[in-house]
């Protein structure tokens, strides 16, 4: 019986792993085009895909940001500067890609551009603060893909949106979870939407990664900003020694956050060359073992164990 059981795995694995493994072909032929690729993941990604081979259109934020990208890479990736936040700016990128893939259409969208300031509990902060994220991670993942589903529809390509593990479970106000649960959404209704017209969809989520959009430096200068703007009885409620401990917590997240950058690219790379790429992909041990299971679990648990780990306001009960 336990032979048998091992046997019928195996085969499973084997097969599972042969599948995984078929790539697409002519990928040489192939445009990607990939938001926010100044830094981070997406400056890692334009590289790695410039190295295999395919036809990389990097959208960079800044010139300076996208003339360093070109000094690292061949001449067969592209570099435009484009806003995500300004339809003008999408615009302008959507017709520079429509003249490069041409009838070809476009193999792969890459969203990935993305802020996570300001973040801190919501009291301290306005509605503009919230609008700030989501005009980013949210309302500029959509009209990016709005504008060019149609080019990527003509290839029968692929669509990839860089979600996160706080997309499935969130640890702290501010927009940024909230952006990243309306983009699992998306994500979900336009798979299903697009699939009849041969488009994959694939969710990346991944865990603490060393990147700009974590940078330590930014979020204590960014929260004791908040903290100094707070009124009166919002830093009477909470207290100093609260923000303290809330400044110690980032710093320690920062400093276990993962370098290794490349198990999300990797990621990346599988969802816009494999045959059978993923629905949605988890790269980050810390997404795999905690924030993925522990988004599973009843939410009483879930609250009590946030409640536990987190420091305690000035006036709590």
């Amino acid at each position: 019986m336990w032979l048998y059981l091992v046997g019928v795995l195996s085969l499973y694995y084997l097969l599972r792993w042969y599948r995984e493994r078929q790539v697409v072909s002519h990928l040489r032929d192939k445009y990607v085009f990939i938001t926010g690729c100044d830094s981070g993941f997406g400056n890692m990604l334009a590289r790695q895909l410039d190295l295999r081979g395919l036809r990389v259109l990097a959208a960079c934020l800044t010139e300076q940001g996208a003339e360093q990208l070109r000094g690292q890479t061949s001449d067969r990736l592209e570099t435009v500067t484009m806003d995500v936040t300004q339809t003008e700016s999408i615009a302008a990128a959507t017709q520079w890609v429509k003249e490069r893939v041409g009838d070809r259409g476009l193999w792969g969208l890459v969203n990935n551009a993305g802020i996570s300031v300001p973040s801190a509990p919501n009291e301290w902060l306005t509605k503009q603060d919230f609008v700030k994220v989501l005009d980013v991670n949210l309302l500029g993942v959509i009209e990016v893909t709005l504008s060019m589903l149609p080019l990527v529809r003509k290839a029968r390509g692929r669509v990839v949106n860089v979600c996160s593990v706080m997309g499935r479970i969130s640890f702290c106000g501010g927009g940024y979870s909230i952006s990243k649960y309306g983009v699992e959404a998306f994500s979900d209704s336009l798979r299903r939407e697009i699939s009849s017209f041969g488009v994959k969809v694939a969710i990346i989520e991944p865990g603490f990664f060393k990147t700009e959009i974590i940078n330590t430096e930014t979020f204590l200068t960014k929260y004791q900003e908040l903290w100094d703007q707070a009124s009166p009885d919002v830093k009477d409620a909470y207290g100093k020694k609260f923000l303290d401990s809330y400044m110690k917590a980032i710093e320690t997240k920062g400093k276990n956050s993962s370098p290794r950058l490349s198990l999300v690219t990797d990621c990346m790379e599988h969802a816009l060359t494999a045959c059978h790429p993923h629905t949605r992909y988890s790269p980050g041990w810390d997404a795999k073992l905690f924030y993925l299971p522990m988004s599973y679990m009843p939410t009483a648990l879930v609250d009590a164990m946030i409640y536990l780990k987190s420091p305690r306001p000035a006036k709590a009960m």
